[in-house]
């Protein structure tokens, strides 16, 4: 059996953020088809439970505690010597220490690392000539660059800076990479513009669509719902937009109408909220499944957004009908106003939604869609299959690598950030 080296960012368990989602699963899919090394940073304890499910996937794990306050000196300090901050923020001077021993102890078939700032971590002289795949999820840089547009004065230069840089490590990783992962097409299809490579692919993202199959029992009010991490900027942003803009014209035609924001560490900003009329801040819940399963529509009123949104797939998978920004359909092969409604402005947004809240048969008919569009298109064993290939790992193995069962990815709901 294949041994491979994951490097992750953070610890891919519990599954309750964007990139958590998608780092888990992946784990779950190598664990089939080979002996997983877990390489994976943390700013946080790591409890029982999460060592626990992923002992059942990995051969063997190392776990490198980030210091809250260090890690910002050795971002300014990488910012400063002419490397990205990110790099400095997720330094460890234990993980690769950890990293070097274990390449001198093993010898891999593959090194798969998980976003562009784990990179860092294949300047072990061992790893040189191991086959290497960079899952950048997004294309990072035009995040950063987004930012930029969105702010002013130091932040604007900062993240311009950031974004260059950013850029920069992107090009070379293609020329180190045997191959680079996005989440979409159209990701790929950016990289590309400023980086031509024959060693761009497309990955998706998927969804447990048995873990979402919900008996929907839409609450009396109208209730819309967000779901997502909140104190990430995107989400942050396109949510106050949404309340401030959005949200009082629809009060105004629907006086019952409810709001309620969902998901881990809200911000003061988003906790402010709670003036308005029929707005609630939730804060983190220990399932999302059940503020689905009430809600007449999930909305996804994002201004900046990259790859895939799982909040939208989950959304769609639970049966909730969905009404979003462009943005957060980027990536969705899916057709508008049929799967599901798509707002460019404020007055769409206004419009779509006050429509959507008053008509239960269009409720039904993108409830049924958004869920038999998730079905047939993002299963994770459909969308990860390429990473097969890629890692030259057979295509499926009965077992796992440590010949135990399989953890059960449900022991704590997932609860998407990007």
């Amino acid at each position: 059996m294949s041994d491979v080296l994951f490097l992750t960012h953070r610890v891919p368990y519990p599954p309750n953020r964007g990139d958590r989602i998608r780092s888990y699963h992946l784990l779950r899919y190598l664990a089939k088809r080979a002996r997983v090394h877990l390489a994976c940073l943390s700013d946080e304890p790591v409890p029982a439970e999460t060592q626990q499910v992923l002992s059942q996937l990995c051969h063997r794990i190392t776990y490198a505690q980030l210091h809250p306050q260090l890690r910002w000196l050795h971002g300014a300090r990488s910012l400063l010597s002419g490397r990205t901050v990110t790099e400095g923020l997720f330094q460890a001077r234990q993980l690769r220490k950890t990293v070097t021993a274990w390449s001198g102890d093993t010898s891999f078939d593959a090194t798969l690392v998980f976003c562009s700032s784990m990179f860092q971590y294949l300047k072990t002289p061992a790893l040189q000539q191991t086959p290497t795949v960079v899952d950048l999820v997004d294309v990072d840089s035009e995040k950063w660059f987004d930012y930029a547009s969105g702010n002013r004065g130091l932040k604007r230069w900062l993240y311009h800076l950031e974004a260059k840089r950013v850029r920069r490590l992107e090009q070379t990783m293609a020329n180190r990479a045997q191959a680079l992962t996005v989440v979409s097409e159209d990701e790929a299809k950016l990289f590309r513009s400023f980086c031509p490579t024959d060693h761009m692919h497309a990955v998706g993202n998927g969804v447990d669509t048995d873990y979402f199959a919900l008996q929907r029992t839409p609450s009396s009010e109208p209730q819309c719902v967000f779901v997502g991490v909140l104190d990430y900027y995107p989400n942050v942003d396109g949510v106050c937009w949404f309340c401030e803009e959005v949200w009082p014209a629809v009060r105004q035609a629907v006086p019952t109408a409810r709001f309620s924001i969902v998901g881990r560490n809200p911000v003061q900003k988003l906790k402010d909220l709670e003036r308005l009329d029929g707005v609630t801040v939730v804060g983190e819940v220990p399932d999302v499944r059940p503020h689905l399963a009430t809600a007449n529509v999930s909305i996804a009123p994002l201004l900046i957004a990259r790859g895939v949104q799982n909040k939208v797939l989950e959304a769609m998978a639970a049966g909730t009908p969905v009404l979003a920004s462009r943005q957060a359909l980027t990536g969705l092969d899916l057709a508008p106003g049929v799967d599901a409604l798509l707002a460019e402005d404020a007055p769409a947004w206004q419009r779509q939604l006050v429509d959507l809240l008053q008509n239960e048969t269009l409720q039904s008919q993108l409830a049924a869609r958004g869920r038999a569009f998730v079905q047939e298109h993002h299963s994770w064993e459909r969308q990860l299959a390429a990473f097969s290939k890629l890692l030259n790992l057979p295509n499926a193995s009965d077992t796992t690598s440590t010949g135990t069962t399989t953890a059960d990815p449900h022991n704590t709901p997932s609860m998407s950030a990007s």
